[in-house]
């Protein structure tokens, strides 16, 4: 009896597009295979690329190795993250190729029962361990970044007890001294805006797709990733 197929879609980001050379592209596996499966593929057919330490998301949601794969599922490749418009209630959080308006952002993010604004925003610094920067490429799964960012907005929200938040990150080529990331928290009490602050940026750096590349006077290299935090991170094998 001939074996059952099925085709999936895989979708790798950052280094993991370089490595394999495509964009987006199908991939063929035995009907009910699952990720860990196709992860072992991809493997064998890339020798030798190393899958460790990524996370891999179906259809725009995480997805653990023992996940089973369906017919045009999209699956995401996603090495650690480096760290569309998504509203949220009480705050905003977005993905832009513009410049990002910090003031405005402060300015519109106050109301009168805030006691305290905190503001992170992230710049593009001159160097990293003495290498001089040109530029950087910021590059997302942008569906799922959006998502994944208001989702984060709405638990820094009832986590900490703030009444506002703002995330906006960059996409696309940044010069030196332009905002990549800017957080906005406000809240009545300035202790629970700076733990959201904080937790936000943290947390965004590990788990939402954005990736980094750095362009330096001496060459080019994409930025190494935080490890995904427990029960994010899939490894070809993890399902046998």
């Amino acid at each position: 009896m001939l074996e059952r197929r099925m085709r999936v879609r895989i979708l790798p980001f950052g280094m993991l597009k370089d490595s394999l050379g495509a964009a987006e592209r199908p991939v063929e596996l035995p009907e009910g295979a699952t990720v860990g499966d196709l992860l072992a593929e991809l493997q064998a057919q890339h020798a030798p690329l190393t899958l460790r330490g990524i996370a891999v998301s179906v259809n725009a949601e995480y997805a653990t190795a023992a996940q089973a794969l369906r017919e045009g599922d999209e699956v995401g490749l996603l090495p650690p993250v480096s760290g569309g418009l998504g509203a949220a209630a009480e705050g905003v959080t977005r993905l832009t190729r513009d410049v990002v308006d910090a003031g405005a952002l402060v300015a519109a993010a106050k109301a009168g029962e805030d006691g305290a604004v905190v503001v992170f925003d992230g710049i593009v610094r001159d160097n990293t361990r003495g290498r001089r920067t040109l530029y950087l490429d910021y590059e997302a799964y942008e569906e799922m970044a959006a998502k994944q960012m208001a989702q984060l907005a709405e638990e820094a929200r009832t986590r900490f007890g703030v009444r506002h938040v703002t995330m906006v990150h960059r996409l696309g080529r940044l010069d030196v001294g332009e905002t990549s990331v800017l957080i906005v928290v406000a809240s009545a009490h300035r202790g629970h805006a700076y733990e959201a602050s904080r937790w936000l940026i943290d947390t965004l750096k590990k788990t939402v797709p954005i990736w980094k590349k750095e362009t330096f006077a001496d060459g080019a290299v994409w930025a190494d990733g935080e490890p995904f935090p427990a029960g994010l991170g899939v490894e070809a094998g993890d399902a046998q």
